[in-house]
């Protein structure tokens, strides 16, 4: 099965993409992430009904009238499942993806299966990343010319791209469509942390994290598996923060099986 339709979610034009059959596997990019982002990840992903969505203000989904919260984001993603007729599903959140598959995980419990968290933090209480290397990742135009950021790709992004810079060229990385879509993506972070909570959740969990992650360091990853009582770390040596995306083909067979390994 494969559609890519526009939903109203919240009042909102919505662009969802539905590829694949099997468990159903609902996909939440990070900060300035597209539906097409994922398209390199997909064919390692056969066996799940895969779902994407472009988030508020982001792609071809319509700007909100306020910032999106945290907790919002995650109602949010509770209804794109809602719309494509999905009760329950697995959950791949990545960078501030992740953040927000916390909160789902959280705030909606019966909704997720399984929580895969790739690149992610716990929030504003965590360990950050430099600050002019947090400033060059988030500048509102810092995907327009890939040209230039390749320049700073393995300083910004750490991982493969420090030798293969030109990977750049070959993800869907988009910047968002104007400052003010930009101002609401970033804003609707602010304030909010899962340390205080994640020793409550139930649900199984992999915590995915490159060792050269300048954005966000490991130890944010060690803290987030060390709180969440049925999480296990999974730390891929020399991975960068875009490791889903230039390490495809070595992170996907670690999560699919994580993802289809019995319950025990």
């Amino acid at each position: 099965m494969s559609t890519d339709t526009t939903h109203v979610i919240e009042g909102l034009g919505t662009r969802v993409q539905v590829r694949g059959e099997g468990p159903p596997l609902l996909l939440i990019g990070g900060l300035w992430s597209q539906v097409p982002m994922w398209d390199d990840v997909l064919p390692f992903l056969h066996g799940f009904r895969t779902i994407a969505f472009d988030p508020p203000g982001i792609g071809s989904t319509a700007l909100p009238q306020r910032p999106y919260s945290v907790r919002s984001l995650a109602r949010f993603a509770s209804k794109v499942l809602d719309g494509v007729g999905v009760e329950r599903a697995h959950i791949l959140g990545v960078s501030l993806g992740g953040v927000v598959a916390q909160e789902l995980a959280r705030s909606f419990p019966d909704r997720v299966d399984r929580l895969v968290l790739v690149s992610t933090g716990p929030g504003n209480i965590g360990v950050p990343g430099r600050p002019d290397i947090l400033a060059q990742f988030a500048r509102p135009k810092a995907y327009a010319d890939l040209g230039a950021l390749e320049q700073q790709a393995g300083r910004v992004f750490g991982g493969r791209l420090r030798q293969q810079p030109e990977l750049l060229h070959e993800m869907d990385l988009r910047p968002p469509a104007h400052l003010k879509a930009w101002m609401f993506r970033l804003a609707g972070t602010a304030g909010w942390s899962s340390l205080p909570w994640l020793h409550r959740l139930r649900i199984q969990t992999l915590v995915v994290h490159g060792d050269d992650d300048p954005i966000v360091p490991l130890a944010n990853a060690r803290v987030i598996a060390c709180l969440i009582p049925n999480a296990r770390l999974e730390v891929v040596n020399g991975g960068g923060h875009l490791l889903l995306l230039d390490s495809a083909s070595d992170v996907l067979p670690v999560i699919t099986d994580f993802l289809t390994r019995p319950t025990h």
